[in-house]
C-alpha cells in the first residue's frame, strides 16, 4: 500500500481539501480515481518525495480535481454516497 496526501481544487483552481489515503498501486496522471465521498476525480499531477519512508508521513501527493459530472466515468459504478459508502 502508497500512503499519500489528496490535494483537491475547485474550477477556480484553489485548494478546498486535503485527506490521507492509501493506495495499492500509485495512479498516475489522467488517471480517474474515486474518493470516499463518492465521487471521481481525475489525477493532475503527483508529486512523489525522493527516498522519503516514514510510517506516520506520505510518500506522495496527489493534485485532482472533480471529474465532470456528465461524464461516463462519474457513473460508471452508479455509487452513491448514502447507500454505499455510509460507514
Amino acid at each position: 500500500m502508497v500512503k499519500v496526501i489528496l490535494i483537491m481544487h475547485d474550477n477556480n483552481g484553489e485548494y478546498y481539501k486535503m485527506n490521507k489515503t492509501f493506495f495499492e498501486n500509485m495512479p498516475k496522471a489522467g488517471q480517474y480515481i474515486y474518493n470516499s465521498d463518492g465521487l471521481a476525480y481525475v489525477v493532475e499531477e503527483v508529486a512523489q518525495f525522493a527516498g522519503y519512508v516514514s510510517s506516520k508521513g506520505a510518500v506522495a501527493i496527489l493534485v485532482v480535481h472533480q471529474a465532470d459530472e456528465q461524464a461516463p466515468v462519474s457513473n460508471l459504478y452508479g455509487l452513491n454516497i448514502e447507500r454505499d459508502l455510509d460507514d
